[in-house]
């Protein structure tokens, strides 16, 4: 009988209802190779059932310590419709899916479709919690079978399969295809709507929703939608709080594998990441990829409403805000709203006091990390930023950037109300308080408000009787650093530089 006749029509499939959906703790965002399907798997387990520890046929070159030597399989199914070949009669009909556009198996929870019984099959372990491949060494069980041999490598430290160029090895035979692209450059997955290619089919899927708009793939819990599935095992973890990834040498813990792998390098120091053209070392093969965005000026995030592009994908998240005027993220003490959630976050620091960057080198704290950066410069001396123009150099890179203003003239912050301009955004918005009359800084020990953080501060100081801005040429303290520079003018002359006042406490 033909394999395709006897399957089960996309109305006759059963209804599944979703439990609390918990990702197998290998992310397939993050591992290597991870994001691609691994279609050969999955059809192995409908043909030889899911308790097959091993597939049948390795397809791939096994290595241990000899050199790198491929197997050959004989193909005899061929495609009639271009040069595809395979051994398996079941990967051909999967392949012949690409040139009809197929796919009657439907999902009824979340509307994603397939070409194959096998994977839904598959797919459907996301909303039923199923996880029936069980470690026989821990507690540790998966969705897919791949990830259960991914993990048992974690008992044995076998890594049987080798690249022959660089000396890369991994556990899975799939993982070698995949990274011998970067040495051949082969893409081998083609956009038929431009000319956009990729090595990898997750990054064909990704591009294509550009094509299509479609999001098939809807979190129950919030209503979020995503073109590409393996953004949703990440976000329901935000619902369920599942941490998998547990740092071994602290109790830190993380729902993706990337950000254990950032958090383990505060412990190694390792920064194996480089970039070529200026030195920046980090962590993270991420990070590395937005850093060299800096160099090449991509910014492949496009505003549809206008022509703002940006290099990060948070950045045009925040821009987008602009056009819709939403600020969804509101602080429950003060009614502050904010279009970022970092914000808030940040935000929230000054009503709980909360100074998470520590100085290492002395008592110094801060609730922000680029005030720590400023502060840490204080020990170094360290001025990486230089002004070509003029030689102005300085510890912090936003300095450089208003800095550059004096030079060009731009002040491109205008106001509304009465065309005040200014070269940062910063002095605008403290600008614009005078005509909302909004006062957003206030005293926790009387009724006191201001518009203005430093008018809060030597308010704060009636109570505290703190005065840290110190003379160090006669020993005059004030509570305001304005003073201060009134003062030391007295000693060095108006239009001097006030090199002897200093601020005595820090924080």
């Amino acid at each position: 009988m033909d394999r395709r006749n006897s399957e089960i029509p996309v109305d006759e499939l059963p209804t599944v209802h979703p439990g609390n959906e918990t990702s197998s703790s290998e992310d397939p965002a993050t591992d290597t190779g991870g994001q691609q399907d691994k279609e050969e798997d999955i059809l192995s387990e409908e043909t030889y059932g899911v308790n097959s520890v091993h597939p049948p046929v390795q397809s791939q070159t096994e290595q241990t310590d000899g050199p790198v030597v491929k197997g050959t399989v004989d193909k005899p199914y061929k495609c009639d419709q271009c040069d595809y070949a395979t051994a398996y009669k079941c990967h051909l009909e999967r392949h012949m899916a690409k040139h009809t556009g197929d796919k009657p198996y439907l999902c009824g929870e979340c509307g994603y479709r397939t070409a194959h019984r096998s994977h839904l099959t598959v797919h459907m372990r996301k909303h039923t919690g199923e996880k029936p491949y069980k470690c026989d060494q821990c507690d540790y069980s998966a969705a897919k079978k791949t990830n259960l041999d991914r993990h048992m490598t974690k008992h044995t430290g076998d890594k049987p399969y080798m690249c022959g160029e660089c000396g890369y090895r991994t556990c899975h035979s799939s993982d070698i295809s995949k990274h011998m692209r970067k040495h051949t450059g082969e893409k081998p997955y083609k956009c038929d709507q431009c000319d956009y290619s990729a090595a990898q089919k997750v990054s064909l899927d990704i591009h294509m929703a550009k094509h299509t708009g479609d999001k098939l793939y809807m979190c129950g819990e919030c209503g979020y939608r995503t073109a590409v599935s393996f953004n949703i095992s990440r976000h329901m973890k935000k619902h369920t709080g599942e941490k998998p990834y547990k740092c071994d040498q602290c109790d830190y813990s993380a729902a993706l594998k990337d950000h254990l792998d950032q958090h383990k390098a505060k412990h190694t120091g390792d920064k194996p990441y480089m970039c070529g053209e200026c030195g920046f070392r980090t962590a993270s093969r991420s990070n590395l990829k937005v850093h060299m965005r800096k160099h090449t000026g991509e910014k492949p995030y496009k505003c549809h409403q206008c022509d703002y592009s940006a290099a990060k994908k948070c950045h045009l998240d925040k821009h987008l805000f602009k056009h819709t005027g939403e600020a969804p993220h509101m602080c429950g003490e003060c009614g502050y709203m904010a279009a970022d959630r970092n914000h808030l976050t940040v935000h929230m620091r000054r009503h709980t006091g909360e100074k998470p960057y520590k100085c290492d080198q002395c008592d110094y704290f801060s609730a922000h990390k680029s005030d720590l950066d400023r502060h840490m410069a204080k020990h170094t001396g360290e001025k990486p930023y230089m002004c070509k123009e003029c030689g102005h150099r300085t510890a912090d890179r936003s300095n450089l950037s208003k800095h550059m203003k004096k030079h060009t003239g731009e002040r491109p912050n205008m106001c509304g109300e009465c065309g005040y301009r200014t070269t940062t955004k910063a002095n605008l918005r403290r600008h614009m308080r005078k005509h909302t009359g909004e006062r957003p800084y206030q005293c926790d020990q009387c009724d006191y408000s201001a518009s203005e953080r430093s008018d809060l501060e030597k308010h704060m100081t009636k109570h505290t009787g703190d005065k840290p801005y110190l003379c160090e040429k006669c020993g005059y303290r004030t509570a305001d650093r304005g003073n201060l520079s009134k003062h030391m003018k007295k000693h060095i002359g108006e239009n001097s530089l006030h090199v002897w006042g200093v601020r005595i406490q820090d924080g």
